[in-house]
């Protein structure tokens, strides 16, 4: 339901006018009386934000640390979008930081009881997040653990009776299962590879009722950058087959930790094949009535399709996520036959849809998929400017290529649009000069801005950078903790985390908690309570926002360079000096924010521990100049 315009209009002033005498009011007087710091740094920054909205481009919000970058955006957001009578898009870096920002004490809650104010925000979480009715019926012929009676028994019974929509409540989401672990969630959760448009269940489906819910919201939709990448990707698609959307239309657009959009892109843009599903899809096609020549046609399809994965297999290299591909001859030769398969069999379904044997929904629907798998292995084939490689999907072998330029789509797809859009950020800027990730997405128009950190590092914060061996590591963290602080410990992988995991002592595992034991943000909820001490992530570099004693030390594992995968090789490969251009800048800008967890607010206080071996300690010159404070050299 629409809701009121937080200020009055009238006819002599504009809406921004108003705008900015309304957040005037609540910046300087209104939310300082309620105990909020008044930041010269933040009120500039809603201002520049009202400027974009008013011309309808890009702005660049580069804000330093405690600079309060979620507030100065969601008074002009909250404003815009009850004007325009469209929600605004919120767009955070990953999945794990969405419940971030509606976490109980978070600035949206504080907004809300300070100014008394009902926000309607909702979230639209990656489809990956949302169980799989039929995937989770599957794997309870399988299971015989407790955690999938739990998920069974938290579901709305009318899911399994079938009794009326109006028994239904809203279920499915990954933050219902706190205590699933996320190797037991990838067994039930919906993966790219399922066909949601002809599944049966739909209707009941937990991830329908949460798309039609969060559609209704008025004031603020909440989603990850690659949801958003996903929407603008399969709109169109999606459209022509009269589906809708994955995302309403909206107002304006907040994309938080801005500077990584350019991989949320790429990774939407990915084209995924795997060995079993072809063979699903078109046996679910092999209909009584069919033609002979279409029959013959999809089991040649078939029969080729496994002789490429047999292939692949004997071409990957193992020992990463993303594993290398060594393209054979052979691999390409199956990739080549495919191509022809297909265009055999778009061929036949052309007599086939108007015999009407094959129902029409079936048949379009693998006509769709049919067109990706095509370009996916034109692209492997023809090698033409994109990455691949090969990872394990739910124990499957899965080709995944993804494009390397994305500037185009993302012109035409959403910088074209005349819609506000605000990337927000500590790190969007080299030198203050945005010409970098402008370039990189394609923006040719837009405004730009950058303001320091308001705190005085030198009175709360210490560094303290340890040389030590990477095998003594471990013992040194264990040293470390024997004094007893909220401490969040950051790696550069998973693997980093299970290796470190592995050579703690078995009493030491017990005081900790690792990301992926259970869900994450149930998991932060537990750190902040201080019933977790030590919280151990590879995911958390950014979006963490816990003040005062809720976290007082954050220990760097690693300098957290980028992985040796096809992705990043692919990067290393383009460029000239692969070390500056490619290494460095990462392994800064996620360093970055990383120590930047630790000062929040004025009242925030603790220690940077920076464990660094032999060749980490080699960076030190060019770590320096992120380092907010003189470290020591321990």
């Amino acid at each position: 339901m629409r809701q009121n315009i937080p200020f009055e209009l009238s006819k002599d002033r504009s809406f921004f006018e108003s705008l900015g005498d309304w957040m005037g009011d609540v910046l300087y007087d209104e939310l300082p009386e309620k105990g909020f710091e008044c930041r010269d740094e933040q009120i500039f920054m809603a201002y520049q934000i009202e400027k974009a909205l008013k011309e309808k481009t890009v702005l660049f919000a580069e804000a330093g640390v405690g600079t309060g970058k979620t507030i100065a955006y969601l008074l002009p957001a909250i404003a815009y979008a009850r004007y325009t009578g469209r929600p605004a898009l919120i767009a955070c870096a990953d999945e794990t930081l969405i419940d971030q920002l509606v976490k109980k004490g978070g600035d949206i809650e504080k907004i809300q009881q300070a100014l008394d104010l009902k926000i309607d925000v909702r979230l639209a979480k990656s489809r990956d997040q949302y169980l799989c009715l039929k995937r989770f019926q599957a794997a309870e012929n399988v299971v015989n653990e407790d955690w999938i009676d739990d998920i069974a028994f938290s579901m709305p019974e009318a899911v399994f009776t079938h009794g009326p929509m109006s028994e239904m409540y809203l279920y499915g989401d990954r933050s219902d299962y706190p205590t699933v672990s996320d190797e037991a969630w990838q067994q039930v959760n919906y993966n790219e590879l399922m066909q949601c448009a002809v599944c049966d269940e739909r209707n009941r489906c937990g991830q329908t009722l949460h798309r039609q819910h969060y559609r209704e919201a008025s004031d603020i939709i909440i989603c990850s950058q690659d949801f958003l990448m996903e929407h603008l990707a399969t709109k169109e698609s999606r459209e022509r087959e009269g589906q809708t959307a994955l995302l309403p239309e909206v107002s304006m657009m907040v994309l938080d930790e801005g500077h990584l959009l350019e991989y949320a892109a790429q990774k939407a843009m990915t084209y995924k094949v795997q060995a079993k599903t072809i063979v699903g899809m078109l046996e679910r096609l092999m209909v009584d009535g069919v033609r002979e020549r279409t029959l013959l046609a999809m089991e040649k399809l078939q029969d080729d399709h496994e002789l490429f994965f047999d292939e692949l297999r004997d071409c990957v290299t193992p020992g990463s996520e993303r594993m290398h591909i060594e393209k054979s001859r052979a691999l390409v030769a199956h990739a080549k036959t495919i191509i022809a398969d297909v265009d055999d069999l778009m061929e036949q379904f052309v007599f086939e849809s108007e015999m009407y044997m094959i129902p029409e929904y079936e048949l379009n629907m693998a006509e769709e998929f049919l067109e990706h798998y095509l370009r996916a292995m034109q692209i492997f084939a023809n090698k033409e400017d994109a990455v691949d490689w090969a990872e394990e999907t739910n124990g499957a072998l899965t080709l995944v290529i993804m494009p390397r330029l994305i500037t185009e789509v993302l012109q035409e797809t959403l910088f074209s649009k005349k819609l506000p859009i605000i990337f927000s950020s500590a790190t969007l800027s080299v030198g203050k000069d945005f010409s970098y990730i402008a370039y990189s997405l394609g923006i040719r128009n837009y405004l730009s801005f950058s303001v320091a950190s308001p705190f005085d590092y030198d009175s709360v914060m210490k560094i303290n950078v340890h040389a030590v061996a990477q095998a003594d590591k471990t013992a040194l963290v264990d040293h470390i903790l024997a004094q007893r602080e909220q401490t969040l410990i950051l790696f550069k992988s998973k693997q980093a985390m299970a290796s470190f995991r592995s050579e703690l002592p078995m009493m030491a595992k017990l005081t900790m908690a690792f990301e992926g034991d259970r869900e994450l943000s149930s998991l932060v909820r537990d750190f902040q309570a201080g019933e977790v001490k030590t919280l151990c992530s590879y995911h958390l570099w950014e979006g963490l926002d816990l003040p005062a004693d809720m976290l007082t030390r954050v220990i760097i594992y690693d300098l957290p360079f980028p992985p040796h995968d096809p992705l990043f090789d692919a990067k290393r490969a383009f460029a000239e000096d692969a070390f500056e251009e490619v290494e460095l800048p990462f392994m800064q800008l996620r360093l970055q924010q990383g120590m930047g967890r630790l000062i929040r607010t004025s009242d925030d206080h603790g220690t940077i521990e920076l464990l660094l071996n032999a060749d980490e300690m080699q960076q030190l010159e060019t770590l320096t100049p992120l380092f907010a404070v003189e470290p020591t050299i321990k």
